[in-house]
């Protein structure tokens, strides 16, 4: 490490904090994105040290680590405690707060306050929000315009995914495509820094990316745009099932997790744990004085 008037400035240059002009520069020189998304303090503690650029606290969190059977249920206040906790425990990663159902659609205003929140409790970098319609590329202008980076997402987008026909790709038609492009590039005249290809067909995000500026993450778009995303309990299999057909399992965290706790259960039945290593001693003289005022 060196230091210049006071500020400490890390030898490896890529842990240096990830801003929106080198994620632009990273798409100028071609080089992959890395999203991920968490939602607590040791899920950004791992992305952290594993060296990722970009982490969205996804509304996904809904049905990951809260419980919910989609995305539509989450509270805007619920998302932000989970946003706070990953704040604390990033240090470079780009970070990205995730607009919930029913927290921007009503008015610019609301979608103004909304991502205020984010920024300022919470301490995200940008907010994302879904969907290329009038009303979706309305509220990212806005936000925009306030002075709040904003990604967007096109294709696939689970809040309002009953409306696409339950979770399935999208643009597998002419008609289809050319509204995703359409909606793509509004969010892009909009402002937005950077836009989501979820469930698309490859060969449509290819045809597409000579025409954006803005960085494109993918999920299941191919291997044609800046970067790609995961959801963090895909990736590490902290889930049951496989996911989606463009999830790549990394690891199978949950069944260690599930043997780790049916180990330890095990142990306590059959009084393996705890051993006399995991108590603590009390002098011999101490004990039999504590014993006598047992007996008073």
């Amino acid at each position: 490490m060196s230091t210049m008037r006071n500020i400490t400035v890390p030898a490896d240059a890529s842990r240096l904090p990830m801003t929106l002009p080198r994620l632009a520069e990273k798409k100028r020189l071609g080089e992959p994105l890395v999203m991920v998304t968490a939602y607590d303090y040791p899920s950004a503690l791992a992305v952290d040290k594993a060296n990722v650029d970009l982490v969205l606290v996804g509304d996904s969190g809904a049905m990951t680590v809260l419980g919910y059977p989609s995305t539509v249920a989450v509270e805007l206040d619920e998302l932000l405690v989970l946003a706070k906790a990953v704040r604390r425990g990033l240090t470079t990663p780009f970070l990205v707060g995730d607009l919930p159902f029913g927290s921007y659609e009503v008015s610019d205003e609301q979608a103004v306050q909304t991502a205020f929140r984010f920024i300022k409790e919470a301490g995200c970098d940008a907010v994302k929000l879904e969907g290329g319609g009038e009303v979706s590329v309305a509220r990212a202008r806005a936000i925009v315009q306030a002075g709040i980076p904003v990604m967007g997402h096109v294709g696939l987008t689970p809040q309002t995914s009953t409306a696409l026909g339950g979770y399935r790709a999208q643009g597998r038609t002419a008609e289809a495509a050319t509204e995703v492009a359409r909606q793509a590039l509004a969010l892009q005249a909009a402002g937005c820094f950077s836009i989501v290809f979820e469930a698309i067909p490859s060969a449509v995000a290819e045809a597409v990316m000579p025409k954006m500026d803005a960085l494109v993450i993918g999920i299941g778009a191919g291997p044609a745009t800046d970067g790609q995303v995961l959801v963090f309990h895909d990736l590490l299999g902290i889930r049951e099932g496989r996911g989606a057909r463009f999830v790549q399992r990394y690891a199978d965290i949950l069944d260690e997790m599930v043997a780790g706790v049916a180990a330890y259960a095990q142990d306590v039945r059959t009084h393996r744990y705890p051993r006399p290593d995991h108590g603590y001693s009390i002098p011999d003289e101490e004990l039999a004085a504590f014993k006598a005022t047992l007996q008073d």
